[in-house]
């Protein structure tokens, strides 16, 4: 994977195929790879006529590993996204992001509207606004010393993740830390670009998609039937859906 510095951080990337660009952001404790390329959704886009870049958030993957929460606020992660469209010299883009990523995304899509065509939340709906998910049972089940120290069911599910892609998980728990802020009704109702909020049927995780959408004016809500937060990522009706979106946001 190329890669390239916004500051101090290195930030590894893929850029393949033509057309309009769309830029995929994982989500926690997943890589480019995870998230987008073993799940194809990397060849599905390009299919579509997508010039598709995704990249290892800090801490995560290839990128630079660091240990301060400090490091991690969604603010300063979603910068990470914007001085990659620099470095590409991309003015303005979709943008799809799963959970953390959906956060990131979020955030542009409010603070950076200029930069966005549009904005997919995957495994996010109003956690983004009233939290959940992984917290501190989560840190600190990285951070036990193996597997058999953890009891926290959530915990080991992440952990155990963790473990089988070889992640930095003192880092993941640094970053867990960093970017649990939340966005305020206020705010996700200022988000004016086009929206998609895809969230499964069965994802424990991610509070409801269907109250998100009430609160961001004219998003569509896509509902993955039967997937959780972890299987959500690699569905048809996903992937479906979210072509469909492409092909008629403005």
């Amino acid at each position: 994977m190329p890669s390239f510095h916004n500051g101090a951080v290195e930030i590894a990337y893929l850029d393949e195929g033509e057309g309009d660009p769309i830029l995929l952001v994982h989500g926690f404790a997943s890589t480019s790879n995870v998230n987008w390329v073993y799940p194809a959704w990397v060849s599905e886009l390009k299919k579509n006529r997508r010039r598709v870049i995704a990249f290892d958030n800090r801490g995560h993957g290839a990128s630079t590993k660091l240990y301060d929460p400090e490091a991690y606020h969604i603010p300063t992660m979603a910068d990470d996204v914007s001085a990659l469209m620099d470095h590409l010299q991309i003015e303005r883009a979709d943008i799809m992001g799963y959970s953390l990523g959906a956060r990131m995304a979020a955030w542009l899509a409010l603070h950076q509207p200029q930069r966005l065509r549009s904005a997919i939340f995957g495994g996010i709906g109003m956690a983004l606004i009233e939290g959940g998910g992984p917290g501190e049972n989560v840190a600190e089940a990285l951070e036990a010393p193996s597997l058999d120290d953890v009891t926290d069911p959530v915990g080991r599910t992440f952990r155990a993740f963790a473990d089988q892609t070889r992640s930095d998980r003192r880092a993941l728990a640094a970053c867990l830390r960093g970017s649990r802020s939340l966005m305020t009704r206020d705010e996700a109702a200022g988000i004016t670009v086009p929206v998609l909020i895809a969230v499964g049927t069965s994802d424990e995780i991610a509070g409801s998609a269907q109250a998100l959408g009430k609160i961001i004016g004219g998003a569509e809500v896509l509902d993955i039937p039967n997937r959780d937060h972890m299987r959500t990522v690699g569905d048809k009706v996903y992937k479906t859906g979210v072509l469909s979106f492409l092909s008629h946001r403005p």
